[in-house]
């Protein structure tokens, strides 16, 4: 059976390269997780990553050029998509905070997301096929690819959010300003004067671990809000062309407007209410695993329209 697998993979490129880019993460995580307990970002769990990030943009590119269509019509090509995404969005929040706590939190994701699609999907949901009618539409490259990034941004930022909970606990959070600066400072001031002339010093405002992680993740997460309110109307648009109605209540569409609403809960709650840290964090770690249904669960059992089947 591994040898039959293994000859499988050496004769599909798509799968083969798939299969390098899981491989490249499987080393990448071990790092990630020595180099949270010696306390020490490491070069090579970056370049682990962005190897598995390259081979995942030829993976695409080479799927799209045997298909002909832009990869993301069927669960394994939107696995690796997100996959892709959450690598790419990695490596970005990395270059803002090197700390070693982000590869350890995102890795997983990606990794378990290229797994599931290269070694678990039964081969009828790896095979490249035509596309049916209603996906005929320049829609497809729009709605999806902007949906599945928003996908990305909303599982890393919740993952950094879930990983506010569990570090620094033993320090009573107390978040000094968020992302975009609304809400004010908690502290007295910035600026401390100087007893002799009453000079202004500027003085530094040094982040703790668990402050990072909630500004990070707040932006990302606001990042994958807009981008899943234009995914929304942009499905709208093309369901309207394809169906002849703008909304159906579709179980996709159900459960992406209830992610929509739990992350508009979780901005509220920022811009509006003020709260920081800990407890809007619990409301990102909810709309994790509301994503999670809404991608992977509705998908699985095989109902609605937006339906890849599976189980059911």
């Amino acid at each position: 059976m591994n040898l039959l697998f293994l000859t499988e993979a050496i004769s599909d490129p798509v799968l083969l390269l798939g299969l390098i880019s899981f491989s490249f993460l499987l080393l990448a995580l071990p790092w990630a997780f020595w180099s949270v307990s010696s306390n020490q970002t490491s070069s090579a769990v970056r370049l682990f990553v962005a190897l598995a990030n390259i081979t995942l943009t030829s993976q695409l590119v080479l799927r799209w050029l045997q298909s002909g269509h832009f990869p993301v019509s069927n669960l394994y090509e939107s696995l690796c998509f997100l996959a892709w995404a959450t690598t790419l969005a990695q490596l970005f929040v990395e270059r803002s905070w090197p700390s070693p706590l982000v590869p350890a939190w995102i890795t997983p994701i990606s990794m378990l997301s290229v797994g599931f699609a290269c070694l678990v999907l039964p081969d009828q949901l790896q095979i490249s096929s035509p596309l049916v009618p209603a996906l005929k539409s320049s829609w497809l490259v729009m709605h999806v690819s902007v949906i599945m990034c928003s996908y990305a941004a909303l599982l890393v930022g919740s993952l950094l959010s879930l990983a506010v909970l569990f570090t620094e606990r033993e320090k009573s959070l107390e978040i000094r300003s968020n992302a975009i600066g609304v809400g004010g400072f908690r502290q007295r001031s910035l600026f401390d004067y100087s007893t002799e002339g009453n000079t202004l010093d500027l003085t530094s405002l040094t982040l703790t671990k668990s402050e990072q992680l909630d500004t990070l993740s707040y932006r990302l997460i606001t990042v994958g809000f807009l981008l899943l309110t234009i995914g929304l109307i942009s499905g709208a648009v093309w369901a309207n062309e394809a169906w002849g109605s703008w909304w159906s209540w579709d179980p996709k569409e159900t459960w992406a407007f209830i992610s929509w609403l739990i992350y508009a809960a979780y901005l509220h709650t920022r811009l509006i209410k003020g709260w920081q840290g800990r407890r809007p964090a619990f409301i990102a770690v909810i709309g994790f695993f509301i994503v999670i249904i809404c991608y992977i669960g509705v998908n699985l059992m095989g109902i609605g329209l937006h339906s890849y089947g599976w189980f059911f």
